[in-house]
């Protein structure tokens, strides 16, 4: 929406649903709100009330991004990690350089048991886009809540390249071999 008109309530979240579903990338908040000529904070409600209608939209850190039904066949892959803050970006962007998404990041809370956070990044693109709202927000990293030690789902077209990220992570110190 490039006018003035301001979206309400049905139409607006019909509106957002539509613009998710036919684009691949992801929309933040904030761009939404613009669109809708609402506020970030009326767009989180929308997305709320479309997740409960059960659209499979994900809010990642690079903004809402709906999950298309007839994806490519993805092979996962979940590696344990250990290395401190410092070293996230030269992580992130080994495993994109080797064909990977990095879906996620999972910790073990003594308090609330797993936690996970979405991270979505395929590209060094990506990887610095998310570097930079690290940086912005001052936020901390979730493995910082456990001295270092993490998971990551990893996704990819092929098993191959899956097979080169954990042999890449090896090589770099980050894999966390298994212990048995």
């Amino acid at each position: 929406m490039t006018d003035s008109k301001k979206l309400l309530g049905e139409e607006r979240r019909a509106y957002i649903l539509s613009l998710l579903q036919d684009h691949a990338r992801p929309f933040t908040g904030s761009e939404l709100a613009k669109r809708t000529n609402v506020s970030r904070q009326i767009i989180v409600g929308d997305i709320t009330l479309l997740k409960a209608k059960n659209e499979p939209i994900i809010a990642t850190s690079q903004g809402y991004l709906y999950l298309q039904q007839s994806k490519p066949v993805l092979y996962e892959k979940i590696v344990a990690c250990n290395h401190g803050p410092e070293r996230t970006e030269e992580e992130l962007n080994l495993l994109v350089d080797n064909g990977v998404t990095v879906k996620d990041v999972k910790i073990e809370h003594p308090v609330y048991g797993d936690l996970t956070a979405s991270i979505l990044v395929s590209n060094r693109k990506e990887v610095k886009r998310f570097m930079k709202r690290i940086k912005n927000t001052n936020a901390a990293y979730l493995s910082q809540l456990t001295e270092g030690i993490h998971l990551h789902t990893l996704s990819s077209t092929s098993t191959e390249a899956l097979e080169e990220a954990v042999d890449a992570l090896r090589d770099a110190g980050f894999l966390m071999e298994d212990l048995t």
